[in-house]
C-alpha cells in the first residue's frame, strides 16, 4: 500500500448530510458528496492487511477494494476506476445504499474505525462519469444467440449488461413503464436519485441492450413464447410476494404494503401516471412495522409528506445499541442497532411488539391493538419463543400502517406455473447451483432464486449467472 501506517495518521471521516430542516422539502438525495481531498486521505488508511477481508468475505461482488484505495490515495482516479468496473456494473448504486458489509469485515473494524470504502466507491465512480470515462462497451464480435430477461432489478440489470458484452443480443423485459425494479420503485429518491439510473440504462442502450417495458411476461406475451423465441431466458424478477399480517382490520383503508407506497411516491416525484387510490401520510399518524431499510424508507417518505407523528415497531428485540468505531462480531455482519437518516428527521421506534389487530370505522382505520413481549430460550434448544409480557398490551390511534416485514419469496405468477417450474421449500426458484433451473434453457438469479437479499448480492448473482447462461450457449 502506498501508505502503510496511513490507518494511525488519518481518523475516519463519515458522510456528511444536508440539515434535516432542508432535506425535509424535498426528495433530493440527502447525502453531501466527499470531497476529493478528503477520499485521497482516506485511502491511505487502508492498511496492508496482508487478507483483504473487505473483499474476499465482506463484498458480494469481490471489489479489488485495497488496489483502487490504492490508486486514490496516489492520485491514480483513471485506474481506480478501470479497477472497479472489473467487477461491479453499478458502483454509482451500491456506493449510495449497499450497508457495506465490506466495512464491517475491514481489519481495521477488529479495533478501530473501519475504511470509507463506500465513500471510495462512490468518490471513484463519479469522477469518472465526470471525466467521460463511463463509456459503452458494445461487444466486437456477435455470437448471433438470443436472450430474454424478465425483470429490471439489479439483478437483470447486471445480466443483461453482461450478456450483451459477451456478444449476445440481449432483450430485458420489465412490467412497469421505466426500467430499474426496485431501484426506481422501491428506494426513495432521497436515497437514490433515479438520474442515477437513467444514466447507466443510457449507456446500456448503446452498447446494444434492447429494453421492453410495459410488458408483463406471462400476461401480455407467455413465458413460453420466450422460449421459442429466444435461445435462453433468464428470470430475475425479485422476490416480490410482501409478508403480510394475517390480524383482525388488516383489511381497513389504511393498511399498505410498505411496496404498495413507496412505489406510488416515487412515481409521483417522478411524474409518473398510476391509477391507484393516494396514499399520502400529510397530517396523518403514521406507524410503521418492521425494523428494517424497507421500513426505515416509509419512515423518511411519510415525513416528506408531512406526517404529523411516525412510529416504528419491530416484532424483534432492540439490537444491541453499540457506540464503538470497531465491529464486535468482526468479521461477521454484527447485529448491532443502526439509526438511518431517516430516522433522525424524526420517528418514534419501540421493539418487541406484536400487533393483535386493527380497528375502524365505516372501514376506515383508526385505532391499532399491540402487545410487549419477551423472547426465551427453549430449553430443547429450538427456536426462541414469543412470550407475552404482562399488563404488556396497549392501543395507538393512528391514521395509516405501512407493512415493511420482508418478502416471502418470488411471486408465483404465469411465469411459474405455465413452465411448472420446480420451487424450493422457501417457494423460491429452484436452482441447480448454477441458476439453471429445472426446464432446459430458463435459468434464475438474483432474489427470485435466494429470497429478499442485498441489491449488492443480486448485482453479484447476475454476473454470475451471465457467466452460466454465455456456458451453457456455447
Amino acid at each position: 500500500m502506498g501508505k502503510v501506517l496511513g490507518f494511525l495518521e488519518h481518523d475516519r471521516k463519515d458522510f456528511q448530510y444536508r440539515p434535516v430542516e432542508d432535506r425535509l422539502k424535498d426528495y433530493k438525495e440527502v447525502m453531501i458528496p466527499t470531497p476529493v481531498e478528503s477520499l485521497a486521505e482516506q485511502g491511505a488508511r487502508c492498511m496492508d492487511c496482508g487478507t483483504p477481508f473487505c473483499h474476499n468475505i465482506g463484498c458480494p461482488v469481490v471489489n479489488l477494494i485495497p488496489e483502487w484505495n490504492d490508486a486514490v490515495y496516489r492520485g491514480q482516479w483513471k485506474e481506480a476506476f478501470e479497477r472497479l468496473e472489473i467487477t461491479n456494473n453499478f458502483p454509482e448504486v451500491t456506493g449510495r445504499i449497499c450497508p457495506a458489509p465490506c466495512e464491517t469485515a475491514c481489519t481495521l473494524s477488529i479495533n478501530d474505525a473501519p475504511v470509507t470504502i463506500k465513500q471510495m466507491e462512490l468518490g471513484i465512480i463519479e469522477r469518472a462519469y465526470a471525466a467521460g470515462w463511463v463509456v459503452p462497451r458494445p461487444p466486437k464480435i456477435e455470437t448471433g444467440k438470443t436472450i430474454a430477461v424478465v425483470g429490471s432489478g439489479p439483478s437483470g440489470m447486471a445480466a443483461s449488461q453482461q450478456l450483451r458484452r459477451m456478444g449476445h443480443q440481449v432483450t430485458l423485459f420489465e412490467k412497469n413503464e421505466k426500467i430499474g425494479g426496485l431501484l426506481r420503485y422501491g428506494i426513495p429518491d432521497f436515497k437514490l436519485d433515479k438520474s442515477v439510473l437513467d444514466r447507466r440504462i443510457e449507456q446500456m442502450t448503446a452498447e446494444g441492450v434492447n429494453f421492453e417495458t410495459g410488458v408483463a411476461i406471462g400476461e401480455d406475451l407467455s413465458i413460453r413464447y420466450l422460449q421459442n423465441k429466444f435461445d435462453a431466458v433468464l428470470i430475475t424478477m425479485g422476490a416480490g410476494v410482501p409478508r403480510n399480517l394475517p390480524v383482525p382490520g388488516r383489511e381497513l383503508k389504511g393498511v399498505h404494503f410498505a411496496m404498495e407506497y413507496l412505489g406510488q411516491s416515487n412515481r409521483n416525484v417522478s411524474g409518473e401516471f398510476y391509477d391507484d387510490e393516494i396514499i399520502n401520510a400529510k397530517g396523518k399518524t403514521v406507524l410503521v412495522i418492521g425494523g428494517g431499510d424497507t421500513g426505515s424508507d416509509c419512515v423518511g417518505t411519510a415525513n416528506r409528506q408531512g406526517a404529523k407523528k411516525v412510529y416504528q415497531y419491530e416484532i424483534m428485540p432492540k439490537p444491541l445499541d453499540w457506540k464503538n468505531p470497531h465491529n464486535p462480531d468482526w468479521p461477521d455482519w454484527p447485529s448491532i442497532l443502526r439509526t438511518s437518516t431517516s430516522h433522525k428527521e424524526g420517528c418514534e421506534r419501540d421493539w418487541n411488539i406484536t400487533t393483535i389487530g386493527f380497528e375502524g370505522k365505516n372501514g376506515i382505520l383508526s385505532k391499532g391493538s399491540f402487545a410487549k413481549i419477551e423472547w426465551k430460550s427453549d430449553p430443547a434448544g429450538g427456536r426462541p419463543q414469543m412470550v407475552p409480557v404482562a399488563d404488556g398490551g396497549f392501543d395507538l390511534q393512528i391514521d395509516l400502517v405501512f407493512l415493511a416485514m420482508g418478502f416471502v419469496h418470488v411471486e408465483h405468477n404465469r411465469i411459474i406455473t405455465d413452465l411448472n417450474l420446480e420451487l424450493d421449500g422457501r417457494g423460491n426458484i429452484k436452482t441447480d447451483g448454477n441458476y439453471g433451473t429445472s426446464i432446459d434453457g430458463v435459468f434464475a438469479s438474483g432474489d427470485a432464486e435466494t429470497g429478499a437479499s442485498l441489491v449488492v448480492r443480486a448485482i453479484a448473482h447476475g454476473r454470475n449467472a451471465a457467466e452460466a447462461v454465455d456456458e451453457y450457449l456455447k
